[in-house]
């Protein structure tokens, strides 16, 4: 309890709050299901099996007493039935981030005498349009203002509509999903898009390779699909992405970006759940497959250039074990494996070769005090072809001979005095940074030098 006083000392007076992408439980759905946040969540943005439930019907559950304006259809009169007013919320975040070692400037202008121990207030300001649209559309939809961007820009975008009906006497909830970032649609928080950590430093150094599925395409993307969940048990989903370049120009030349999609990129996702009185399982698979052309679409001459080709595949499961009658112990864990063929890239002389392979691993354990206090440690490891153009050496942000590899351990605290203001204390520490222990940057910066600790304080209202 004594750290937890020092760190409300130091928390309370930053109150604002935060929004990296991570947030899912937004007040306009207490407002219009009549429950609390605890009501669909371990804490946010953890599922509960009710809150699945709630995304898997498309957001439009709502409580008897909720005001709704409806009129009956007809055969020459359109139906209507929405809430009466608009599912609104808002999200405010303050965070401070410090770094073992002080980041250097790294401008045209080096200096190493740079503050160390960044404050954001605001980090993020956060809209929410999440709830029912009508009887069977809802939304999970957010914009969100960056002040080191200084501008609004589209966060994840999740639009459903759904309904049941029942095959082979199991009740068979199906629907047509509409999202900007692979695997923001899915139901547990063991895929990337609302996998831990839960919070992150828009500040500290992070390692710089990552699966195209694992965060490159989050809010760059349009997808639209299907899905479907049979029993309560199989669940199935399958959608096709094309690039969208947010503050691009359209149509896009896709100058500038690094993934432009060719045709369309499909995504899949299969997943099992099994549910007990006081234990859940899933265990699935995801994946997607893309055909890319980095900075441009075509050849300056009109002529077609070869293709990036990346297949991205991951098996990922979820356990959550509730003990001593509120408090739950939940396990996640994903494996990601993406195979590419830079063939573009090479043409282009981006990459010194044309075959490259990514292994990620990730996994943590969390448990949750009722639902006012979480603990979560988790761990990740990456592993992957060595390449020296695609993974150049730089101060700081740099590559030991071109090696992706990286490592470390998230260790995070929270504590929800409300269920709409949550303060959070992270740390951060790498055993390997993009390639090496030490010296990976080969400018004398360690794994360790950005080891960090974070501070951060939201609310949501």
């Amino acid at each position: 309890m004594k750290t937890l006083g020092i760190f409300l000392v130091v928390a309370v007076p930053v109150l604002g709050v935060m929004s990296p992408p991570k947030v899912e439980a937004v007040p306009s759905y207490a407002r219009q299901t009549g429950l609390p946040c605890s009501g669909c969540h371990y804490a946010p943005p953890e599922l509960n099996p009710a809150g699945r439930r709630f995304k898997l019907l498309g957001y439009v559950d709502r409580a008897d007493e909720t005001k709704v304006v409806t009129a009956d259809g007809g055969k020459k009169r359109a139906a209507l039935d929405l809430l009466a007013s608009l599912p609104l919320s808002v999200m405010l975040e303050t965070s401070f981030t410090s770094v073992k070692s002080p980041v250097p400037n790294t401008s045209t202008t080096p200096s190493t005498n740079t503050q160390n121990g960044n404050f954001e207030f605001p980090q993020d300001v956060s809209l929410f349009l999440s709830g029912a649209w009508t009887s069977h559309v809802g939304s999970f939809l957010q914009v969100t203002y960056d002040t080191r961007d200084d501008h609004f820009t589209s966060d994840n975008t999740d639009i459903r509509a759904a309904n049941k009906t029942t095959w082979g006497g199991k009740e068979l909830v199906y629907g047509l999903d509409l999202n900007n970032n692979p695997s923001v649609e899915d139901l547990w928080n063991s895929t990337p898009a609302w996998g831990f950590p839960w919070i992150v430093s828009d500040f500290a150094p992070t390692p710089n390779a990552a699966a195209i599925i694992n965060g490159p395409l989050a809010q760059d993307v349009a997808g639209f699909g299907g899905y479907a969940m049979w029993d309560t048990h199989f669940y199935l989903d399958a959608a096709v992405y094309r690039s969208e370049h947010v503050g691009g120009p359209q149509p896009n030349p896709g100058v500038g970006f690094t993934h432009n999609i060719r045709g369309v990129a499909p995504y899949w996702r299969f997943a099992w759940q099994e549910l007990t009185g006081k234990t859940q399982y899933e265990v699935g698979t995801y994946g997607m497959h893309l055909r890319s052309t980095p900075n441009e679409i075509t050849a300056t001459t009109g002529a077609s250039i070869p293709t990036d080709s990346y297949t991205d595949w991951g098996v990922d499961t979820q356990i959550d074990r509730t003990l001593f009658r509120t408090d739950v112990l939940s396990f996640r864990a994903t494996y990601i494996r993406e195979n590419n063929d830079l063939l573009s890239s090479l043409f282009q002389g981006l990459v010194s070769q044309g075959s490259h392979r990514l292994n990620t691993v990730m996994a943590n354990a969390e448990y949750h005090l009722g639902n006012k206090y979480t603990g979560t440690l988790g761990w990740f490891n990456t592993t992957g072809t060595s390449d020296l153009l695609l993974y150049p050496s730089a101060p700081v942000t740099g590559n030991f001979n071109g090696d992706p590899r990286g490592a470390g351990l998230i260790a995070n605290v929270s504590y929800w005095p409300w269920q709409n203001l949550q303060l959070a204390a992270q740390y951060t520490a790498y055993t390997r940074f993009n390639g090496a222990q030490n010296n990976y940057d080969s400018a004398g910066r360690n794994a360790s030098s950005n080891n960090t600790i974070y501070l951060d304080a939201k609310v949501i209202f």
